[in-house]
């Protein structure tokens, strides 16, 4: 059903989509009285357009022009009842975003409650290319989604979850929100793993959070469900180039068909050649490329990619189409792409033994849980690598990839 901000949008012929114009009105209701030029600042419209919507929403009687711009009872009313900002610590809103890097510091009452959650999740699938981010990189990953105005009343998608990005979204709102027991804000999960989804229910319903998962092996298409429901998404996909173009893919689909929709993609840092194809897919998929945040996410025991990864934020555009629309056949994770076998010594007794995917031991964690035949020890270092027929010497000790399933 088409609104008023489409009605403004259309009649103004605004390329940056209807929500920019709903985002204004937020705006003007968080800090009365705000200037026009910080206005534009805040919609990343120039000044001379931002003048131009702010007029037409003071004609349609939702803002007006008294010691800066602030809304009238009726904008008030709207953000409130139709964007869900009842109750909202409006100070600590406002903290948060200005506080930059020590925006932990203003929720550290909560920190010491919250970090038992994620310590206790499931131990991480390395053949489905998992590995957990800190904590602090997914409620970093949460403060994204309130900055870029995707978490408040929206339907937001978190594609793969072992890094409990649905939890932190849900904690945050829990914070803001001190009091309030029914959100109009829905998160939902999809992953292959049911392990996680079966952890992120009984959080998610013994601290009340508005999240569902969906068991689905994105391989296959997303149920029609959930197309063309979502306000964004997150994914931190398989590192490499057909896993990451399916994870987008999966989450396209789900994205409402809207322009400036944002994608929160979590990656590795890779070569120039790797990145130059990388952003060819994007623009393939008609995404727009907003911000690359090196070092952005920290991830436990990663050391093959140095522990760190890059948060690419994109935009969707009117020519943004999934690249994937039907079951996908090919090979995706990092072992079924470059199948690697590696060389551990036992720190203890230096007995060798091989793992990989076509051996008797699978994977490291197999490995530790088993311990040394020789002498029982528990602890290995990596002292060689084999993938397709070359020998690697690395530095120990690396016991897992980064990527999601």
């Amino acid at each position: 059903m088409k609104t008023l901000f489409d009605t403004i949008q259309e009649n103004m012929r605004l390329d940056e989509g209807a929500h920019v114009i709903e985002q204004m009105v937020i705006s003007c209701y968080l800090k009365p009285g705000i200037a026009t030029k910080e206005l534009a600042r805040h919609t990343m419209l120039p000044v001379p357009l931002a003048t131009a919507v702010k007029k037409e929403l003071i004609r349609a009687g939702l803002l007006r022009q008294e010691r800066g711009v602030r809304c009238t009872p009726a904008g008030n009313a709207w953000v409130e009842q139709e964007r869900d900002y009842e109750g909202l610590d409006i100070a600590l809103y406002h903290a948060l975003l200005k506080a930059g890097p020590d925006w932990r510091t203003l929720l550290a009452d909560w920190w010491k409650d919250w970090s038992g959650i994620y310590e206790a999740r499931p131990q991480a699938d390395v053949q489905i290319d998992q590995s957990k981010c800190t904590m602090e990189t997914s409620l970093k990953r949460a403060m994204l989604c309130l900055r870029e105005h995707a978490l408040i009343g929206k339907r937001v998608l978190c594609i793969g979850d072992d890094d409990l990005v649905s939890i932190s979204l849900g904690l945050l709102l829990k914070r803001l929100f001190p009091g309030k027991s029914s959100l109009r804000t829905r998160i939902h999960v999809v992953d292959i793993d049911e392990r996680f989804l079966q952890y992120i229910r009984d959080v998610a319903e013994r601290e009340h959070l508005p999240i569902q998962c969906h068991h689905a092996d994105l391989r296959q298409p997303l149920p029609e469900a959930l197309h063309g429901r979502f306000d964004c998404f997150f994914t931190d996909p398989p590192y490499t180039m057909p896993g990451m173009s399916l994870f987008l893919s999966r989450g396209i689909s789900a994205l409402k068909r809207s322009k400036g929709l944002p994608v929160f993609l979590s990656f590795a840092h890779k070569p120039p050649g790797f990145t130059l194809a990388m952003q060819q897919e994007f623009i393939r998929m008609g995404l727009m490329v907003q911000e690359i945040i090196p070092h952005f996410n920290e991830y436990e025991g990663a050391q093959m990619i140095g522990g760190r990864g890059q948060m690419i934020v994109l935009k969707s555009t009117e020519r943004t189409v999934p690249g994937f629309d039907e079951r996908c056949e090919g090979a995706i994770y990092t072992g079924e792409i470059r199948r690697t076998e590696r060389l551990y010594r036992c720190k203890q007794c230096l007995g060798a033994v091989r793992v990989g995917q076509d051996l008797e031991i699978g994977r490291i964690e197999q490995l530790k849980q088993r311990g040394c035949s020789r002498c029982g020890g528990f602890t290995f270092e990596l002292v060689e690598k084999k993938q397709s027929g070359k020998t690697e010497e690395t530095a120990p000790l690396a016991s897992h990839q980064r990527q999601h399933g």
